[in-house]
């Protein structure tokens, strides 16, 4: 292999955003979040607290088993419905996929704060033929969990929405 071979490498957000932008039917939203990324990462990474905080869809998030990386986990919605995650979960990402469900969270550090985006997708098939119509409907789920996590770093001050 020749050793000045050109090397592409993309952060875990902007990894998330190629996801979230790929996949039909998609929601994603990012922000700058004036805490740092040990404190975003802690709060946001523990999903059986915070998954039924962020998605009002989930009432309760129990993570069944965990080796190393991978996590399986259930959700239950208020309505009852239950569904099976496989998940991986390391510093800066979590990636998370049901039969019908496909999310994820990703932080970096960006000067004192965190930079932390939120996608969320349906998995149903011929998805891709109203693509464009879902967007204006998922895009703002991404927007309240991400507010809503926002409001519990930082409950005396606002986020820097990304432009």
């Amino acid at each position: 292999m020749n050793e000045s071979w050109p090397v592409a490498e993309i952060d875990s957000v902007r990894r998330l955003r190629v996801i979230a932008r790929t996949t039909p039917g998609a929601g994603f939203a990012e922000h700058l979040l004036d805490a740092p990324f040990e404190q975003v990462w802690s709060l946001a990474s523990d999903l059986e607290n915070q998954m039924p905080r962020l998605i009002t869809d989930i009432s309760a998030f129990t993570v069944t088993s965990a080796a190393g990386d991978r996590l399986e986990a259930r959700a239950r919605s208020p309505l009852g419905m239950r569904a099976r995650f496989d998940i991986v979960l390391r510093p800066g990402w979590c990636l998370m996929q049901s039969r019908f469900v496909l999310g994820g969270m990703a932080a970096v550090p960006e000067g004192d704060g965190t930079r932390f985006a939120f996608f969320g997708a349906l998995r149903i098939p011929g998805l891709r033929l109203i693509d464009r119509a879902l967007h204006p409907l998922m895009d703002p789920l991404g927007a309240k969990a991400l507010k809503r996590l926002t409001d519990q770093l930082t409950p005396d001050r606002p986020s820097r929405p990304q432009h």
